[in-house]
């Protein structure tokens, strides 16, 4: 997952809306989002290479999402897949803060992560990159490949986006958050990040949705939750063909 966009309490009917691009190379095999088999009140998507995942809600109402912190230098060989962190949330009853105090405690056995977890009462930000664990305001928020609420342009465009939908609180919001992960202009060189990878490279990871040769956006997410239910609709891209799921659980 490489941009995970978020409204906070900023919104009089949801009390979480999530927007967010799962990035990723085009072969690396991936199940859409489904209730687990060998845990069928998690509702995600799965990794089928490390059987972990990026994203994703319990029936009881827990939300847990993750990003990789871009840094081309890091030697990741030995380390534990990052998937594991959310799915892990998914699978426990503590909240939220309890579990990533005990994740900062391993913080060094994962290569670079942005961590949320809770529901629509706490919810918690913690990277091991930063080190320092966060319980989130109200608000409009957004993190790609740095820490939380980082001005790289995507996550500023992301926010901004985001904040404009939810507030004309339009009828077909979820559609307006897809068409909003669907904005494709890459950044100007002037306001491009650096982080290590060729500017080549960071042109072409500046959109909100990436498109290249072996590596792009691979699905779209748009989360509403409440003390009630949550909506969860996924659409998974393949080419030019994209298929849409649509999830509602009641709480």
């Amino acid at each position: 997952m490489c941009l995970i966009l978020f409204a906070y309490k900023a919104h009089p009917k949801y009390k979480l809306i999530v927007a967010a691009n799962r990035d990723e190379a085009y072969g690396r095999p991936t199940a859409a989002a489904h209730f687990w088999e060998d845990r069928p009140d998690i509702l995600a998507g799965r990794d089928l290479e490390k059987m972990g995942t990026w994203m994703g809600v319990t029936s009881a109402g827990r939300f847990a999402a993750l990003t990789n912190y871009r840094n081309p230098n890091e030697n990741s060989a030995g380390k534990r897949t990052r998937g594991e962190l959310v799915a892990d949330f998914l699978k426990v009853v503590e909240n939220g803060e309890v579990y990533l105090q005990k994740v900062a405690a391993s913080r060094n056995d994962y290569p670079g992560y942005n961590l949320l977890a809770g529901d629509v009462h706490e919810l918690f930000y913690y990277s091991n990159v930063g080190d320092s664990l966060k319980k989130i305001e109200p608000g409009v928020h957004g993190v790609s490949n740095h820490l939380l609420n980082t001005a790289w342009p995507k996550v500023e465009q992301g926010k901004e986006g985001l904040a404009r939908i939810i507030a004309d609180d339009h009828p077909d919001m979820v559609n307006e958050l897809f068409s909003h992960l669907e904005s494709s202009d890459p950044a100007p060189d002037h306001l491009l990040p650096s982080t290590g990878v060729p500017i080549e490279w960071e042109r072409l990871l500046s959109p909100i949705f990436i498109k290249s040769e072996g590596y792009g956006t691979r699905s779209s997410t748009v989360i509403l939750m409440n003390d009630e239910e949550i909506f969860f609709q996924e659409r998974v891209f393949l080419g030019e063909m994209r298929t849409d799921q649509v999830f509602k659980i009641k709480l």
